[in-house]
């Protein structure tokens, strides 16, 4: 009998050694498998001590745990694959809203600069006239300004043209235009 027992541990070691090289790599199970494997070799060790295991069995419940880690591999790629694809068309769709308020920026940008000179050049045209104008009518035409708009109109003017404008204006407001200029 015990004849029996050491050639059946020595069969079940000899196919333990030739199947091990097929085994996936340890990293690539998860836990769960290994738990599951551990327990069955523990059973197996068992019932080996209890009573004769068949080579052909053992080999057929390493194929079922191969497979099954591979099927869990499977659906691991295909869940990745899933999430690259999905990133792709999210990044996607991202790059089409930047490149749509670039775009948006630009013409912005444009409208603005387009503003800005159609704006300067009705304020040099303004200018113009009030330096065509005799100073009584600057002046009485600036009266009926504000005083911001006045004082910004004075920095744009000449000298020679505040001097001849000064009498007709309001006189704290041209004090609040020399207070401006001297403290700048």
């Amino acid at each position: 009998m015990n004849h029996k027992r050491i050639l059946l541990v020595i069969l079940l070691l000899g196919g333990a050694l030739v199947l091990l090289p097929y085994k996936l790599p340890a990293v690539l199970a998860s836990s769960a498998v290994q738990n599951e494997a551990a327990a069955k070799v523990a059973a197996e060790a068992v019932s080996a001590s209890q009573q004769p295991v068949n080579a052909t069995r053992a080999a057929r419940e390493e194929k079922a745990l191969q497979d099954a880690r591979r099927q869990q591999l499977a659906e691991k790629e295909a869940a990745l694959s899933a999430k690259e694809q999905e990133l792709k068309k999210l990044s996607a769709k991202i790059e089409a809203q930047v490149k749509t308020l670039d775009d948006s920026k630009k013409r912005l940008d444009e409208s603005l600069k387009q503003k800005k000179k159609t704006l300067d050049e009705k304020r040099k045209r303004m200018l113009t006239l009030l330096k065509k104008m005799r100073p009584e009518q600057s002046g009485q035409f600036l009266a009926k300004m504000q005083d911001v708009e006045i004082i910004s109109i004075l920095n744009d003017l000449d000298n020679k043209m505040v001097l001849k404008l000064i009498p007709y204006l309001n006189q704290p407001m041209v004090l609040k235009w020399i207070k401006e200029n001297l403290n700048s």
